[in-house]
């Protein structure tokens, strides 16, 4: 009995599930691959080089306070990428939610060209979660980018006198801050370009593998010097 409710399952959801399972097969071992490179050579990874570039650029603007201003405009113009990310995060997110309402109506014509994967309404409504954690990682990624941008613009103006190599008020400590909100921007980044394969699983999981292999070499491209 048990068997073949199985069996009646992967029927109706084996190919999704493999599909699904092989995309995420795909980009855990590109970063396997890309962290490995970057063991072996820090300046091969794009992330690793703009990690100290930032923290250079930290302990250059705190040693001269000629560069107060400099500093505040450089973070000025870095806060405003993630804040319209944002925006443009939330309105994607109502979009989502928009779809997951209209599943009957349009999972009829979207699984025109779903040859292998199921038409099920339920796992469509699935498909869509996903879609909508996804752009939920994104909008919490850099709207906390935000939070510590706004706390390293304070920190970068304190008087040489008052910073110490073991305060939290040191240059060292800045740089982690500011590093930190641009993990999250990356973070946020990678959650807009995961939903391409995401958006491609809604017409079958065929199109999500494929979108996968498509995102990998993009990413091959830009996360390497």
């Amino acid at each position: 009995m048990i068997f073949d409710t199985f069996l009646i399952w992967f029927r109706e959801f084996g190919a999704d599930m493999a599909g699904m399972l092989a995309s995420i097969i795909i980009l855990a071992v590109y970063y396997a691959v890309h962290a490995a490179r970057a063991r072996k050579d820090p300046s091969y990874s794009v992330h690793l080089v703009n990690e100290l570039a930032r923290r250079k650029w930290v302990e250059g603007v705190m040693s001269d306070p000629d560069k107060a201003v400099l500093a505040v405009q450089t973070l000025r113009n870095f806060i405003m990428y993630p804040t319209l990310m944002v925006s443009t995060a939330s309105l994607l997110i109502i979009g989502t939610l928009t779809l997951s309402g209209q599943a009957e109506n349009i999972a009829r014509s979207w699984h025109a060209i779903n040859f292998v994967g199921s038409h099920s309404a339920g796992l469509w409504i699935i498909k869509v979660m996903c879609l909508l954690a996804d752009f939920l990682v994104a909008f919490f990624a850099y709207a906390m980018s935000i939070r510590l941008a706004n706390h390293v613009v304070f920190m970068l103006n304190i008087p040489k006198e008052a910073q110490d190599d073991n305060s939290v008020l040191s240059a060292s400590h800045v740089a982690n801050r500011l590093n930190q909100a641009g993990y999250l921007i990356a973070i946020g980044i990678r959650a807009f370009i995961f939903s391409i394969p995401l958006v491609f699983w809604l017409f079958g999981p065929i199109y999500l593998v494929l979108a996968t292999v498509g995102v990998v070499v993009v990413l091959s491209h830009i996360d390497r010097i």
